[in-house]
Order: structure tokens, then C-alpha cells, then sequence
């Protein structure tokens, strides 16, 4: 999948509309779940999700997972602001978001189905390009899977909370805001294909994604920049981010609900855990393609802007 200068086609123009009706759903949603709490019309605890809730962490995430915004730290702030904080919510709520990420990787494996058809054949040999593309993903995902495992309950105990999120988002949007401008000036918008990557360019990637697991770093603005870091132009960087979201996304999803599955369903019925996983994989795909187009256009400064305005916003409501 390219990214062209060409103006929006009515296509992409629905893509994106449809897109925002989802967003404004959900937002009006939020808003009135907040609102009605703020008036002290719903102050009991969280015993099961709701549709709505499901629904609106389902955009959040979709909307979320593949910018560099940070779909955790806006789904952490998501359940802080609706008061699903009872330590027995919180842990639903952190599992079922991580498994609904899951879900927003269809929207991967249908945009780019090319590239993970070439793997597959890599991994019998029948395609060189999709065999050392599958290797580069196997070393850019194996350092943040061995940190993941060794320090999961650490990070949810000292790292999930709205003042570390607002501070990893601030953090974040100034360091994508500063690195775009050096490459600019370095390196103008060129920079390797996926295609010419080694595995020393995959390691500094794989490296880079460990400091996602800092809720409100995101995954994807670490991967990207790593990758920018490495050598990739910004198309690639963003198309590889996207990739290694198949097995990181992918392991960490099983891993939760394997781990948390009876807190998950304690919390959440089959038809509201499905209605979390659609609406993720739906909304989701739509994003990517919204992404990768506004990429030629804007560069990834807007979305360090928003993330410091975010993280500001987040600190001045909390303090």
C-alpha cells in the first residue's frame, strides 16, 4: 500500500466520514456516561460492561492502535473517566482492552495481505523477500516479549495511571515533533524500502519498542520513529509498524485472555465481548487507511501536537 500526494477520492472521502461518525458515536456516548456521573446519577460500581461501553472502547481502540497516539493510554483514560476503577473492574478493563486489540489486527492482515502472503510462503521457503521480512519481525518482536513477560505485573501496578500516561504522551509528542523536523533536514522524506532492511535496522526497532510498554508511549509512534532511526523513509516506517503489530499485538492478546479470561467474562457477556471486538477490527481498518493517506499530506507533527495538548489536558483535569 502506497501513499500518494494525489487528492482525497470519494472513496477515501467516505472512508474518512464513516470513520467519524464512529468517533462522534462513541464521543457522545462518553460524554453523556461522564456527564451523568459527574451529577452523581450513576455512581455504582462497575459490575458488567455495557454495550455502550463495549462499543466506545472498541472505537477508542480501533481508532487508536495504529496512530501514534497510544491506544492504551487512551483506553487507561477512557475507564479513569467512566469510574471503572474498583480493583476487580480495573482488571477486566485492562484485559479486555488488550484482547480487543486483537481484533483491530484483521484490519492488518486485509490491508497488507500481500505482504503476509509473501510470508507465508517465506516460511516454507517459496519467497525470499517474505522470509526475511518474517525474520526481521521475529527480532524486532523478541525483546519486548521477553520484557513483557518478566515485568507485565510491574508495569499494570506502577505505570497505569492517568498522571504517567499524561507524561508519557507529552514526552512522546515532543520527541515525534523533534525527530521529523532532523530528518527533514537530513534526510529530506527519503529513506530505505522495507525490502532493504537487515536485521541490525529490525534489532534498533525491536529496542525502540520496549519503551511502548510505558502506557501513553504507544507502540506504534516507538516502532515508527525506531524504524525512521534505523533508516526507513516514513511510508515504510509506518508500513513495518504495522506489521509487527501481527505478532506483538497478537501474543500479548493471547496472552491476556489466557491469563485473565475469567476476569474478562465475569465482567463482560459473549455478545458484549464480541460487539468489542467488531467494532474495533471495523474502525480500525478504517483508521489505517486515514492514517496512511494524511502521512503524505501532514507527517506525523500534527499527531505529536495533539499528543502534548492531550497530556496536558490530562494533567490540568486530574490535578
Amino acid at each position: 500500500m502506497t501513499i500518494t500526494k494525489n487528492s482525497y477520492t470519494r472513496g477515501e472521502i467516505a472512508v474518512l466520514l464513516l470513520l467519524a461518525v464512529f468517533i462522534a458515536a462513541a464521543l457522545l456516548y462518553l460524554g453523556v456516561q461522564y456527564y451523568e456521573q459527574r451529577q452523581g446519577r450513576v455512581g455504582e460500581p462497575l459490575s458488567q460492561f455495557t454495550y455502550g461501553q463495549s462499543f466506545a472502547l472498541g472505537v477508542v481502540e480501533g481508532v487508536t492502535e495504529f496512530l501514534p497516539v497510544s491506544s492504551t493510554g487512551h483506553l487507561e483514560l477512557v475507564s479513569y473517566f467512566l469510574d471503572m476503577q474498583t480493583p476487580e473492574a480495573k482488571r477486566a478493563v485492562n484485559a479486555f482492552n488488550i484482547v480487543i486489540q486483537g481484533a483491530a489486527l484483521l484490519a492488518i492482515v486485509g490491508l497488507y495481505r500481500k505482504r503476509v502472503g509473501e510470508m507465508i510462503y517465506g516460511l516454507f521457503n517459496r519467497n525470499d523477500s517474505g522470509r526475511k521480512l518474517l525474520i526481521n519481525l521475529f527480532v524486532s518482536f523478541f525483546p519486548a516479549a521477553a520484557v513483557g513477560l518478566l515485568f507485565d505485573d510491574m508495569i499494570e501496578s506502577y505505570l497505569f495511571n492517568p498522571a504517567a500516561i499524561a507524561g508519557a504522551l507529552v514526552v512522546g509528542g515532543v520527541l515525534m515533533i523533534w525527530l521529523e523536523r532532523r530528518q527533514r533536514k537530513t534526510n529530506g522524506t527519503g529513506g530505505l524500502e522495507i525490502d532493504a532492511m537487515t536485521w541490525r535496522m529490525a534489532l534498533i526497532v525491536g529496542i525502540a519498542q520496549i519503551f511502548s510498554m510505558w502506557p501513553g508511549t504507544s507502540r506504534s509512534m516507538a516502532t515508527i520513529l525506531g524504524a525512521m532511526i534505523a533508516g526507513l523513509s516514513l511510508p515504510a516506517a509506518a508500513e513495518y509498524s504495522f506489521l509487527l503489530a501481527l505478532p506483538t499485538l497478537g501474543a500479548a492478546s493471547l496472552y491476556k485472555l489466557a491469563k485473565e479470561a475469567s476476569a474478562i467474562f465475569d465482567f463482560a457477556s459473549p455478545g458484549v465481548f464480541t460487539v468489542g471486538m467488531v467494532v474495533s477490527a471495523v474502525v480500525a481498518a478504517l483508521a489505517v487507511k486515514g492514517f496512511i493517506q494524511f502521512l503524505a499530506r501532514g507527517g506525523l507533527a500534527p499527531f505529536g501536537y495533539y499528543r502534548i495538548i492531550l497530556g496536558v489536558a490530562v494533567l490540568w483535569l486530574i490535578s
